[in-house]
């Protein structure tokens, strides 16, 4: 017995009823037929943040680094909250692999718009081995590995207080030939 096409749909379909309710269905968006966009790397540095073994620092120990020959005032003046914040990253809840690439990019846009004071959330957590802990240890590590981080500090406590860091940065090139031009004009 040899069945057409038609003759086999209807025996597929036979039980099927349609839907009643046509407002609660939901469509799926057809795939895209385009490649998927590969990232330009003209301008891009690979991140070389590391990974793998770390050694967590104790929720009692505050966090702060001061860069070879920056003042100890300026460490002061982070650390009082008086330098005006220019941005901010969330690092709440996320994975490490995340924060770590959240933080690269962050920092190169920071240095490409020559932001100077950035602030980095990154929770508190109540034991050693939390989340919000190995996050924050990561940190550490990770910001003294930017040429651009001069100082970085615990935040006053109206910026998340222990669970957020004030992050000091080097002027800009551009920055400083404005400084010197600024205070060039005042001496004359």
């Amino acid at each position: 017995m040899n069945l057409d096409d038609d003759d086999l749909f209807r025996d597929a379909m036979g039980d099927v009823t349609p839907l009643k309710d046509c407002a609660n269905t939901q469509w799926l968006r057809t795939p895209s037929t385009k490649a998927p966009r590969v990232p330009q790397r003209n301008d891009e540095q690979e991140n070389f943040l590391t990974r793998g073994f770390l050694e967590i620092i104790s929720l009692g120990t505050p966090l702060e680094y001061k860069a070879d020959g920056i003042q100890q005032g300026v460490l002061d003046k982070l650390r009082l909250g008086k330098y005006p914040l220019d941005a901010s990253l969330n690092l709440l809840r996320q994975p490490v692999e995340t924060c770590r690439q959240s933080l690269f990019s962050f920092m190169m846009q920071a240095r490409k718009q020559g932001l100077r004071n950035l602030l980095i959330i990154h929770g508190k957590g109540r034991e050693d081995e939390s989340h919000a802990n190995i996050v924050r240890s990561y940190l550490a590590r990770w910001l003294q590995q930017f040429d651009e981080v001069q100082t970085f500090c615990v935040a006053q406590p109206q910026h998340g207080g222990a669970g957020a860091l004030y992050v000091g940065l080097r002027k800009t090139d551009k920055a400083r030939l404005d400084n010197r031009e600024r205070h060039a004009k005042r001496s004359r």
